[in-house]
């Protein structure tokens, strides 16, 4: 057997690892646009000069030598041929395949703003090539504008400030952070940036860009006609499922690559796995995915990918963490116990006594049991009153003859 796979991210990766325990003299293929698999969570660390790229890699520098896998680095896919079962190139290269596993992640969105799409001085912050260019880009550049102030666009600021760069971040919320963080878990990290030199425009938007005649952004015009100037842009506005030439393929594809429950697409022996299906943007799921998509290359169908819950943030800027599981914003009906000290801040929101989303700031230990409640939907009526001060002993009884039984 012959299996290819496309993308070396966390999804693809853990799938390589897969397929040659359970295929051990089988071949595979892994072409890639990135040359070495790297995470994109540390980029931040590669733009502040505490990382180089060997310091990304999240797998042994001999991984594809030590596990036989022949990689196809810096090929940008252009077409597949389901029917020829082929994947074809953008440089020539033309690879068949017995089973093969999408796992290309997601990309960068730039909005059609001004010339967002287009100056070569705007970019996104998703891959190792992307941290370059703008790495390469600072070396001349003094004033940065981040569009977004979610993870991302936080991540970009924290490694640029390390450059001692000047940063604007805009954000059309009416705070950072709005996906992972309430209003009062959000105000501590901006303060926290603030302190360190950024600049926040909360509940603005970019509306048109000022260029050079080298087509560089000079300024991004936001939507109350402020001019700000730059000399490098981040667009940290969101991602889409990475499916460029696949369009067609003949797969199903809506926000990402539709699949079934074993991970396997519309076609026949072709899967999917990670940001490309838009199941999960989180990492630990991506790797959940790719191993079960790999199983089932090899044994058949026979394994189902069943935790589609990924509802979770950790966060952590300036030695400040913070985790948010589940549900951000109650809504009508919902009951809200928030708990607040110097250096802690807690709150739970629940629906019919259910825990339904769980945000803590500061010592976040010992709170993989608010994402098991969660996920769980257990009943806690007798226990709300101390959801700040739970463990996995609550929930364990004690049997007549002593054994202890999980309840």
């Amino acid at each position: 057997m012959k299996y290819v796979i496309i993308g070396i991210g966390a999804a693809g990766m853990t799938a390589a690892k897969t397929l040659r325990e359970l295929a051990p003299e089988d071949e595979i293929v892994m072409i890639s646009v990135d040359e070495k698999p790297h995470s994109r969570c540390m980029l931040h660390k590669y733009l502040s000069h505490e990382r180089n790229e060997d310091g990304l890699n999240f797998v042994p520098s001999d991984f594809f030598e030590k596990n036989r896998i022949t990689q196809a680095a810096g090929q940008r896919v252009e077409k597949l041929d389901t029917e020829k079962k082929q994947v074809i190139c953008d440089k020539g290269f033309v690879c068949s395949y017995d089973k093969l596993l999408i796992a290309t992640g997601a990309e960068s969105f730039i909005p059609p703003v001004g010339a967002l799409r287009t100056a070569p001085n705007v970019f996104g912050l998703r891959h190792l090539s992307d941290a370059k260019a703008i790495d390469k880009c600072a070396e001349n550049a003094q004033k940065v504008v981040i569009i977004g102030s979610g993870l991302v666009g936080l991540d970009a600021a924290y490694g640029l400030l390390e450059q001692k760069k000047d940063i604007v971040i805009v954000e059309m919320a009416d705070r950072i952070l709005p996906i992972q963080l309430d209003e009062t878990g959000a105000a501590q990290y901006q303060k926290l940036f603030e302190q360190a030199g950024c600049q926040f425009r909360l509940g603005r938007r970019g509306a048109d860009t000022v260029c050079n005649d080298a087509g560089e952004v000079t300024h991004v015009v936001l939507d109350d006609g402020e001019k700000l100037s730059c000399d490098l842009v981040i667009v940290a506005a969101g991602v889409r499922s990475a499916v460029a030439g696949f369009e067609d393929s003949g797969l199903l594809i809506d926000r990402g690559i539709q699949v079934n429950d074993y991970l396997e697409t519309s076609v026949k022996d072709v899967y999917a796995a990670g940001d490309v299906t838009g199941l999960s943007g989180i990492w630990p799921n991506a790797q959940k995915q790719g191993k079960i998509a790999a199983q089932n290359m090899v044994l058949g169908n026979k394994y189902q990918y069943e935790d589609r819950f990924a509802a979770k943030n950790t966060i952590n800027f300036f030695g400040l963490v913070s985790l948010c599981v589940g549900k951000l914003n109650p809504e009508e009906g919902d009951e809200v116990i928030a708990r607040e000290a110097a250096n802690q801040y807690q709150r739970a929101i629940f629906t019919d006594n259910k825990l339904v989303g769980f945000l803590q700031q500061g010592d976040i230990s010992h709170d993989g049991i608010y994402q098991y409640l969660i996920k769980n939907q257990i009943d806690l009526s007798d226990k709300k009153d101390r959801i700040f001060s739970l463990s996995f002993g609550d929930f364990y009884g004690v049997k007549e003859n002593g054994e202890y039984s999980w309840t």
